[in-house]
């Protein structure tokens, strides 16, 4: 039976791209819920000095971690630079959260708490804002009927039972991110979600959704552009075609035999 990891095995990726007005609130929120993991910022280069105020807070902190990039080369990228470092070094957990306060650091000891031996011994939690319990709040309906197509969307096309398979707010096993070759993954924008955990689920890995509440930025924009949702759309089409077409192909071997 797997075990639950320690709290000071549990490191908090968070990337970041012109955050100065969130990052600290965010950091500070997460010390306060999770008091002995370490938090990991992935910063971008930050015109704005999202990247000064992180290195202040690492300074003041030994909890608190910065790995400074010099351009904005797209979430996925940061994620897979994040997680890099992670698997350096010994964590057993690795957790993804926005730094726009979206995601509650409040929510993280349930989502956490779904690897141990007391919940479903899962490899990796969402935090789902489309399962029972789970709700957006301050969304825009356009932003909001743009989310609930693509959940869909990717539901149907790759065969998934995930909801929620955008969700950016989740936990992973150190096992997973060791399996499913992360550098192999070429999405950048928020399509990296899905192909993560697609990935996840095509390797056999558990995958739990946890129903949480999404609040809407209150500062700083969105990242979300047309061409992120393009990328996604384009890439998960690709990949429901081609589960498609092998799908068939085992139909055709299994009638010739």
């Amino acid at each position: 039976m797997s075990t639950r990891p320690s709290p000071d095995a549990v490191l908090v990726v968070i990337p970041t791209y012109n955050e100065r007005d969130n990052l600290e609130p965010i950091v500070r929120r997460l010390s306060a819920a999770l008091p002995a993991a370490h938090v990991l910022v992935v910063d971008d280069g930050s015109p704005d000095g999202t990247g000064e105020i992180a290195d202040r807070l690492a300074a003041e902190d030994e909890r608190v971690h910065v790995l400074h990039r010099t351009e904005k080369a797209g979430l996925g990228a940061a994620y897979v630079a994040g997680f890099d470092w992670a698997l350096a070094r010994d964590y057993a957990a690795i957790i993804e959260m926005d730094a726009d306060g979206s995601h509650a650091p409040e929510d993280l000891p349930r989502l956490i708490g779904m690897l141990g031996p007391d919940g479903t011994g899962a490899d990796v939690v969402l935090g789902s804002r489309y399962v029972t319990g789970g709700r957006t709040v301050n969304w825009p309906w356009y932003r909001a009927l743009l989310s609930r197509g693509a959940n869909t969307y990717s539901k149907l096309a790759l065969g998934v039972s995930i909801n929620d398979i955008t969700s950016g707010f989740r936990v992973y096993r150190r096992e997973v991110l060791e399996t499913v070759r992360l550098h192999d993954v070429a999405s950048q924008g928020y399509c990296f979600q899905v192909d993560l955990a697609w990935r996840a689920v095509e390797a056999g890995f558990v995958v739990v959704e946890v129903p949480i509440t999404f609040v809407e930025r209150e500062a700083g924009t969105s990242k979300m552009d047309a061409e992120v949702v393009r990328e996604a759309l384009v890439r998960v089409t690709k990949w429901g075609l081609r589960r498609r077409a092998h799908q068939a192909a085992g139909v055709l071997r299994a009638l010739r035999r």
